[in-house]
């Protein structure tokens, strides 16, 4: 083993122990980055714990469990992605971040990916696995039609009224939203917004992506907003279904109202 991966594998081997004493306790994996084999010094752990009793979303209950596997520093649960059985943990000696998602054997049927195995009672985890299929969520393209040009025209007015912090924002949050995933789509992978875009997108794809990075001056943003404007059609055209209905008409509209704060 790499010396860096030392302090996860120490980690796992205490939580498998755990697992191990527990009755209840139906198995343990990992995903993210130990699933796709790119764990590195500076990646977090993404476990799934599966238990024959439901904890979550208790967050007591969940945060308990937790503390088991080490000196917790602070947790709380995933509410702001959407997931009240995720608990997003910070442990001590050695600092580790790591995100445990509490799920019944039934919950597990229904995941993104196949994770990797690292302990299981009776093999019921590898049976899950073998009866259903990892689905991850597709990038929904008539979603960020209906939505993307009311968005620009929310920036565009941040920029006219001078509020140069909140339009970077919100260009970060579309760069998350809609132009990282669709050039991850563009490139054959998961629509995971911007993750290891530097190593995964081409470098001409990567120096579009960085026009749309803008200083907070109104020049800066015009032009980064024109970018990603610019960017979102030619991905949309090049990988949208043909049967996506564009909307032609808010584009122009959006586009003719740039003009007027560019003066």
């Amino acid at each position: 083993m790499f010396p860096h991966l030392s302090p996860f594998q120490s980690f796992i081997d205490v939580a498998i122990n755990v697992c191990q004493q527990d009755p209840e306790a139906v198995g343990l994996a990992a995903g993210g980055s130990w699933a796709s084999g790119e764990l590195d010094a500076y990646s977090d752990l993404d476990l799934v714990l599966v238990l024959s009793r439901k904890l979550a979303p208790d967050t007591e209950q969940m945060q308990a469990y937790a503390s088991k596997f080490g000196p917790l520093l602070a947790s709380f649960r995933g509410d702001h992605v959407g997931e009240p059985r995720l608990l997003i943990a910070l442990y001590e000696s050695p600092l580790l971040h790591v995100d445990i998602k509490f799920l019944t054997p039934n919950e597990f049927y229904q995941r993104v990916e196949n994770p990797v195995i690292l302990w299981e009672r009776d093999q019921q985890l590898t049976s899950i696995i073998d009866k259903s299929e990892a689905v991850y969520p597709p990038f929904d393209f008539q979603w960020t039609e209906d939505r993307f040009w009311v968005w620009m025209h929310y920036a565009a007015l941040k920029i006219g009224r001078g509020e140069c912090f909140e339009a970077m924002d919100f260009l970060s949050f579309v760069r998350n939203m809609v132009l990282g995933p669709l050039l991850h789509g563009k490139h054959k992978g998961l629509p995971r917004g911007v993750r290891r875009a530097e190593t995964t997108f081409n470098p001409i794809d990567l120096g579009r992506l960085l026009k749309t990075v803008a200083a907070p001056d109104r020049k800066s943003l015009i032009l980064s907003l024109t970018e990603a404007m610019n960017l979102y059609e030619e991905l949309r055209d090049e990988l949208a279904p043909v049967a996506l209905l564009k909307n032609r008409k808010a584009q122009a509209a959006v586009v003719q109202y740039l003009t007027t704060i560019q003066q």
